[in-house]
């Protein structure tokens, strides 16, 4: 695989990661591109099909699994989740910084890979300010809840481990965090625009 080094964006629902990834592709168009996972849950109001999820049926994704389609794949909720190699081909190909948005599990599975992407961890100030913003967006029956709180707190934790990530920024503030994401990934930008240019 060439191209620049793709971006593996993880982190509890809640922390801030779709927030600062729509940031970063709106300031910096025409540099990355998002590689967009499949799953087998519903699109929720507003989503479509191809742009923010690839919506499959369990018996077509569990076929590509096994034809070793995904580079990493999961099950959350009920529901499979999983990034194909096909949609990262696609972003590189185009010469662009693929970022892929995963879970902890997809961050080790990423890691048994030849992809070598920098790993980013985005995580909530507290488990306290992450159920807030959770319960605010009101979007979960209070179990689909629970369970988001459960993945979060394993999240965290797992997030501290050293090695798993290159970085780990606290979504305290929206402007620190953000700054702190393109310090990181300022190398690769300028890659991009240069070849550009």
């Amino acid at each position: 695989m060439s191209g620049p080094r793709p971006v593996v964006l993880s982190g509890p629902s809640g922390a801030g990661k779709s927030t600062l990834m729509k940031r970063l592709m709106n300031d910096h168009e025409g540099v990355f591109g998002f590689s967009v996972s499949h799953t087998t849950r519903n699109p929720r109001p507003g989503e479509e099909n191809g742009k923010d999820y690839h919506y499959t049926t369990r018996e077509a994704m569990q076929e590509g699994i096994q034809r070793g389609d995904f580079i990493e794949n999961a099950e959350f909720s009920g529901n499979l989740y999983g990034t194909s190699k096909a949609a990262i081909e696609d972003v590189r190909a185009k010469n662009l910084i693929c970022i892929l948005d995963v879970d902890i599990q997809g961050v080790r599975r990423i890691k048994e890979t030849d992809l070598n992407p920098i790993y980013v961890s985005i995580q909530p100030p507290s488990m306290e300010i992450l159920e807030k913003r959770l319960r605010d967006r009101q979007t979960e029956s209070e179990d689909s809840l629970q369970k988001r709180l459960e993945a979060a707190r394993i999240d965290m934790e797992l997030s501290k481990e050293p090695g798993v990530f290159d970085v780990v920024i606290i979504n305290d503030d929206l402007e620190r965090a953000y700054d702190e994401l393109k310090a990181i990934l300022n190398d690769e930008i300028q890659k991009v625009q240069e070849t550009k240019s």
